[in-house]
C-alpha cells in the first residue's frame, strides 16, 4: 500500500443509536399467555389489588351468571371480556373494582342432561332408568355433580381469557348459602302477601312437563292447522239472527274441547250472509245464514269456498250482546251453552272477526272468562294429552288432535273449512319444541297488589342509566304489560318453593318461625333438606300436624334464583348495594335484568343496579347466526389456541358492542394485523428508550412544539378513556388509540424523530425531548392497553421496568398535567399537517418516477407564508434541504450534494471534513464526541 492510496471507508453503524430491546417482534401469545397467568397467581395479584384499594371508592359490576352446562361459546367470551375491560378500567381509574364471578346451576337443561344419562341404555345405568324411578335426592346429587364439573371447566376457560376476578370466592346458585338466601327471598314475598297460588294459563312445555317464563321462550316458524267452525245461535236479540251461525277461525283446533264462549268486537261491522251457492268441496250449505266480519268477508269467501250469497244486513257487534250459541260439538259431550261476549282484543286483521274463547288456553281468554264467571276446565294433562274433561279426545296429544277435531266437527255439521298456516309460534328455547297455553295451579308474585311491584319497578327504570338508552323503553314496555310473575316449575333440580298450604283453607302458611327454620337448614344442608324424610314435621315444628298441610314440591323459576343473586352476592358478602352496573346481552331485558329488577323491588323497594349496559349477539362474517350445521361456529378455545386471548379481547373492543358483532377467519386475521401494529409501536418505544433516565427529562415548557403537540394528543385520548370508564360506553375508544399509534405516531411523529433519535448526540436537546415524550407514551400506552391487551401490556411494562414484584395491573392510569392541553397548538398543527401532506404528495410523485428513492434525497421549496424556519421544515418533511421561496405552493426536486454515510441525508457539506469525509457536519461532531 503506498502513501497516496485513499483510506478504507469507515463503518459508522456502531455510532448510531439504533433501537435496543428484548421485547420480541412476534407476540407468540398462545405460548406465553399461560405463563403470565401463572405469574399473576404467584404474585397473589387479585388479593394485592383488593388490599391496596380498600380505601378507594368502590365500583361493583355484578356478574350475571352464565349457565353451567358445556364449554364456553363465543358469546360467553364477548360478555366476560367486556365485563373485564370495564372492571379493569374502573380499577385503573381509581376505584376498588371488586368482581365476584358466578354461575347459574339449577334448572331444566341440566336436569334434562341427567335424565338422558339415566335413560341411555349404554350410559352409566346399564339398561336405563326412568327419572320417576330414581329417588329425588339421588337425582339431585347427579345434577349437582354435573353442574360442578362444567362450572370448573368454564372457570378455567374464563381465566384463560384473561378475565380477572375473585375466582376462589366465586358464587353459584347451588351453593348452600345461596339456596338459603333464595328460599329466604321467596319467604319475603310469602310474608308480605304478594306470593299466591292461582289458576291461570301459563306457557307450558308438554315435552318438559313444566311451566315456562317468557324469557325461556323463543319464536320460530311453525305450521299450524287452521279451523273455521260454526257456533249456531240458540238465542239472539234480533229475530233474523236466531238460527244463524257465528263462524270462528283458530290456529289451535285442539282448544275446541276447552271452548266456553265466543268473543266479538262491539264496534266491528258484521255481515249477516245468506248462502245461496257453494264451490266444490265446500262444507257450507246453501240456505244457511252466517255471521262474519264485513271487512273479512272477501277472504272468507275464498277460505270457505263460498259461492253466490247475499248480505242480508250489516250490524254492529254490540247487537250480539246477550246472544248464546251451541258448542260446535254439542251432542258429543259438550251440551252446554256458549255465551257471546264483547272483547276489546278482537280485531279484523285475520280470520272472521269472532274469537273462540277457551279460558284454560289463553291470556285474553282467561281474563274474559274470569270477568264473566266462565268455568276453567282442565282439558289437558302435563304431557299434552287430553283429560277426561275433553270427551271424545281423552288420551290424544294436542299436537296430533286436529284431524280428530276436524272429524268431530264434520260429524256435528259444524265444520266450515280447514287449512294450514305458517306463522311465528312460541317454542321452548331448551327443547326447541312448541309450547301451549295451559291453565294450571301455579305460584305467582302479584304485580299490582299493595306491594305495587309494577309501579315501583317502572319508577326504578326511570332512575336507571341505560347504555344504550333505548334499553329503557324496551324493559319499561315489558314491565308495563307483563302479567303476574309465575315462579313455580314442576321439576326436581332447583330450590323448592318451601311453602306449606293449609288443606282446610287452601291458604299458604305465613309463619316467620317456620321460614326461619327452613332458611337455617338450607344454609348448612342445602335445599336437599326439603326432600328429606320427616321434613314437614321438622319445619312445621311442634303443635302442627303435617297431615293438615300440603308440602309444596314445585321448584322456583331459575329466573327468580338468578334475580336473587344481588341478595347473596352483594348483601350477604357486605358489598355495596345497589350495584353500579349490570351488563349482559340485549335479550336480558326480558331475562336477568327483568327478574332482578322485580325481585329486588319486591324485597328492597329499589332496583339492584344503578346502570344497565347491553351488548349485541355474535354472528359469522356474513351476518348469519352461528350453528354447527352451517359450520360457521367460531369457538373461543380455537381462537386462543391459534392467536391468543389478547386477539380475542382486541376484537371485542374494536367492535361496536351495542350492535351485533361479526367474527370469522378473515376478521380475526384483521385483528391480528391490528395487534401487530400496536405491538410494533410498543417495541419501537422500548427500543428507543434503552438507557433512558430522569436526568434526560426535559421540562414541558422547554419541549419543541412537535413534542408538545404529542402530549396534547395524549390528553385528548386520556379524556376519552376516562369518559368511557365513567359512562361505560367504549365505542370507538380503542380504534382511536390504534389510529393514534398508526397515524399520529408511526406514520408521523416516529418517522420525523427517527433521525434525531438515531443520529443526534446523546445529550442533544432535540433527542432528549423526544425521549422524554417516548417515556410518557410508553407509560400511557401500557396503562391504556392494560384493560384490553392484558398479557401484552404486562410484557411491555416489565420489558422496561423488570421487577419480580410488580405488574402494570397494580398501577392506575397516569394522571396527565392540565398544562399539556393546548387547543391552539392542536389547531395550528392540524393546519400544518395539511400543508405537509401537499409536500409529501410531491415527494411521492418523485419516488414513483424513479428520480429519488427516499425523501432524504429530495429538496423542497417551501412558501415563505408557511411559517417556521427551514430546519423545522426539513425535520417534518424528512428531506435533506429546504429553501423558503415567495411562491404560493410547494415544489420538490432532487437534492444536490452527497449522501452522509451515517444519517443518509444528502448535503453539499458532505466531503468537507478531512477526518470524516463521508459525514455531514452534525454526524462528524457526534462521532468526534463519542
Amino acid at each position: 500500500m503506498n502513501d497516496t492510496e485513499a483510506p478504507a471507508p469507515r463503518d459508522y453503524r456502531g455510532t448510531v443509536f439504533l433501537p435496543q430491546t428484548a421485547f420480541p417482534m412476534k407476540g407468540d401469545l398462545p405460548k406465553r399467555e399461560p405463563d403470565w397467568l401463572k405469574r399473576w397467581e404467584g404474585l397473589g395479584l387479585w388479593s394485592r389489588l383488593r388490599e391496596q384499594s380498600k380505601d378507594r371508592p368502590s365500583f361493583i359490576l355484578h356478574d350475571g351468571p352464565p349457565y353451567a352446562n358445556g364449554p364456553l361459546h363465543i358469546g360467553h367470551a364477548l360478555n366476560k371480556i367486556l365485563k373485564d375491560v370495564i372492571n379493569r378500567a374502573a380499577q385503573m381509574a381509581g376505584h376498588d373494582a371488586d368482581y365476584v364471578p358466578g354461575w347459574d346451576c339449577h334448572g331444566l337443561p341440566i336436569e334434562w342432561k341427567v335424565e338422558e344419562e339415566y335413560r341411555d341404555p349404554k350410559g352409566k345405568y346399564q339398561g336405563g332408568r326412568k327419572k320417576d324411578d330414581v329417588p329425588v335426592l339421588e337425582f339431585r346429587a347427579e345434577c349437582r355433580a354435573y353442574a360442578t364439573r362444567w362450572l370448573d371447566v368454564q372457570r378455567e376457560e374464563f381465566k384463560r381469557l384473561g378475565v380477572f376476578g375473585d375466582w376462589a370466592g366465586r358464587y353459584a346458585t347451588m351453593d348452600f348459602p345461596s339456596e338459603a338466601t333464595i328460599v329466604g327471598e321467596i319467604g319475603k314475598f310469602l310474608m308480605n302477601g304478594s306470593l299466591y297460588r292461582g289458576l291461570r294459563p301459563v306457557m307450558w312445555s308438554p315435552v318438559e312437563k313444566t311451566a315456562l317464563a317468557e324469557a325461556e321462550i323463543e319464536y320460530h316458524d311453525h305450521v299450524s292447522p287452521t279451523l273455521w267452525a260454526r257456533f249456531r245461535l240458540v238465542k239472539a236479540g234480533a229475530e233474523d239472527l236466531a238460527g244463524a251461525s257465528v263462524v270462528i277461525w283458530t290456529t289451535t283446533p285442539w282448544t275446541i274441547p276447552g271452548n266456553r264462549a265466543v268473543a266479538y268486537g262491539a264496534e266491528i261491522d258484521y255481515a249477516l250472509v245468506h248462502v245461496e251457492g257453494v264451490a266444490e268441496g265446500s262444507y257450507l250449505v246453501p240456505g244457511e245464514r252466517l255471521l262474519v266480519a264485513l271487512p273479512l268477508l272477501p277472504q272468507f269467501e275464498k277460505d270457505a269456498k263460498l259461492g253466490a250469497h247475499t248480505v242480508v244486513r250489516v250490524l254492529k257487534g254490540e247487537e250480539l250482546k246477550g246472544a248464546v250459541a251451541a258448542h260446535p260439538l254439542r251432542g258429543a259431550g259438550y251440551d252446554f251453552d256458549v255465551p257471546l261476549l264483547p272483547g276489546d282484543f278482537v280485531t279484523t286483521e285475520a280470520g272472521t272477526g269472532f274469537v273462540h274463547i277457551a279460558p284454560s288456553h289463553g291470556e285474553d281468554d282467561f281474563n274474559l272468562g274470569r270477568e264473566n264467571g266462565l268455568p276453567v276446565p282442565e282439558t289437558v294433562n302435563d304431557d299434552g294429552t287430553f283429560t277426561l274433561q275433553a270427551p271424545g279426545f281423552t288420551g290424544l296429544h294436542v299436537f296430533k288432535a286436529h284431524d280428530a277435531v276436524y272429524a268431530a266437527c264434520e260429524a256435528a255439521g259444524t265444520l266450515v273449512a280447514k287449512g294450514k298456516l305458517t306463522h311465528s309460534y312460541p317454542h321452548s328455547w331448551r327443547s326447541k319444541k312448541p309450547v301451549i297455553f295451559r291453565a294450571t295451579p301455579q305460584w305467582f308474585i302479584a304485580m299490582d297488589d299493595a306491594n305495587a311491584i309494577r309501579e315501583k319497578a317502572l319508577a326504578a327504570i326511570d332512575a336507571t342509566q341505560f347504555v344504550p338508552d333505548q334499553g329503557r323503553n324496551r324493559i319499561g314496555s315489558m314491565v308495563a304489560a307483563r302479567p303476574d310473575w309465575c315462579i313455580s316449575r314442576q321439576r326436581a333440580w332447583g330450590v323448592p318453593i318451601a311453602v306449606f298450604v293449609d288443606r282446610r283453607t287452601g291458604q299458604p302458611l305465613r309463619d316467620p318461625a317456620v321460614m326461619d327454620r327452613i332458611v337455617d337448614a338450607f344454609r348448612t344442608e342445602g335445599a336437599d333438606a326439603w326432600y328429606q324424610p320427616g321434613a314437614a314435621a321438622r319445619f312445621l315444628g311442634p303443635g302442627r300436624d303435617p297431615a293438615e298441610y300440603e308440602q309444596v314440591m314445585d321448584i322456583v323459576d331459575v329466573w327468580f334464583e338468578s334475580g336473587s343473586t344481588h341478595a347473596f352476592v352483594l348483601r350477604d358478602r357486605g358489598m355495596p348495594f345497589p350495584a353500579d352496573l349490570y351488563l349482559e346481552g340485549s335479550d336480558q331485558h326480558r331475562g336477568w335484568f327483568h327478574s332482578s329488577l322485580l325481585e329486588s323491588v319486591g324485597t328492597n323497594g329499589v332496583a339492584p343496579f344503578k346502570a344497565v349496559l347491553t351488548h349485541g349477539f355474535v354472528l359469522d362474517e356474513s351476518g348469519r347466526k352461528m350453528s354447527k350445521s352451517l359450520g360457521n361456529v367460531t369457538a373461543p378455545q380455537e381462537v386462543m389456541q391459534q392467536y391468543g386471548a389478547d386477539i380475542l379481547r382486541l376484537w371485542v373492543m374494536n367492535s361496536d358492542t351495542a350492535e351485533d358483532l361479526r367474527i370469522g377467519k378473515e376478521i380475526l386475521k384483521q385483528q391480528a394485523e391490528l395487534y401487530r401494529r400496536l405491538r410494533n409501536t410498543l417495541r419501537w418505544l422500548l427500543g428507543n428508550l434503552a438507557g433512558f433516565d430522569e436526568a434526560e427529562r426535559v421540562p414541558h415548557a422547554e419541549l419543541p412544539e412537535l413534542e408538545r403537540w404529542v402530549l396534547h394528543r395524549l390528553t385528548e385520548l386520556d379524556a376519552k378513556l376516562r369518559k368511557a370508564a365513567k359512562d361505560y360506553d367504549w365505542t370507538g375508544v380503542y380504534p382511536e388509540i390504534h389510529a393514534f399509534c398508526s397515524t399520529d405516531l408511526s406514520a408521523f411523529y416516529f418517522d420525523i424523530r427517527k433521525d434525531s433519535l438515531y443520529c443526534d448526540a446523546a445529550d442533544s436537546h432535540r433527542r432528549r425531548s423526544a425521549r422524554t415524550v417516548l417515556d410518557v407514551l410508553h407509560r400511557c400506552l401500557c396503562a391504556w392497553l392494560a384493560p384490553v391487551l392484558v398479557f401484552t401490556a404486562e410484557e411491555a411494562w416489565l420489558a422496561r421496568f423488570p421487577d419480580d414484584d410488580d405488574s402494570i395491573h397494580l398501577h392506575d392510569f397516569p394522571v396527565l398535567p392540565g398544562e399539556w392541553r393546548d387547543e391552539a397548538l392542536a389547531e395550528r398543527w392540524a393546519a400544518l399537517r395539511a400543508r405537509r401532506a401537499e409536500a409529501t404528495g410531491l415527494l411521492e410523485e418523485l419516488r414513483r418516477s424513479g428520480e429519488i428513492g427516499s425523501s432524504l434525497q429530495a429538496s423542497v421549496a417551501v412558501p415563505e407564508a408557511a411559517g417556521f424556519d427551514t430546519g423545522f421544515w426539513e425535520e417534518i418533511l424528512i428531506v435533506s434541504r429546504v429553501e423558503q421561496v415567495p411562491a404560493e405552493g410547494f415544489t420538490a426536486t432532487k437534492a444536490p450534494g452527497a449522501k452522509c454515510d451515517r444519517c443518509w441525508r444528502v448535503l453539499e457539506e458532505v466531503g468537507q471534513s478531512a477526518a470524516h469525509p463521508t459525514l455531514c457536519r452534525r454526524c462528524e461532531a457526534v462521532v468526534a464526541g463519542q
